[in-house]
C-alpha cells in the first residue's frame, strides 16, 4: 500500500511563491478542505470524491500549498511511495 510522504512526515516539499518568493506552507490534503469529516473515511473513499479523477489510480495525493504573505495558493500532486 502506497503512502503520501508529506502526509506521513517522511519528506518535506519546498515550493516558493511566484509572486513574493516566500516558501509556501503545506496546508495538507485538498480533500481535508472539501470534507471536514473525510479523514474518518478510508483513503480510497476519500480519493473517489476529491475532485481529481486519477488520484487513486495514479497513487497521488493533492496537497494545498499556500503563501502566508500574499495569499497565493496552488495544488501540488505528490507521488505516493
Amino acid at each position: 500500500m502506497a503512502v503520501c510522504p508529506l502526509c506521513n512526515s517522511l519528506k518535506e516539499l519546498e515550493v516558493h511563491c511566484p509572486n513574493c518568493h516566500k516558501k509556501l506552507d503545506d496546508s495538507g490534503k485538498v480533500s481535508d478542505f472539501l470534507d471536514p469529516y473525510g479523514h474518518y473515511n478510508d483513503e480510497e473513499t476519500v480519493k473517489m470524491g476529491d475532485g481529481y479523477p486519477n488520484t487513486a489510480k495514479d497513487q497521488i495525493c493533492p496537497h494545498l500549498m499556500v503563501c502566508s504573505d500574499c495569499g497565493y495558493d496552488e495544488v501540488k500532486m505528490i507521488q505516493e511511495e
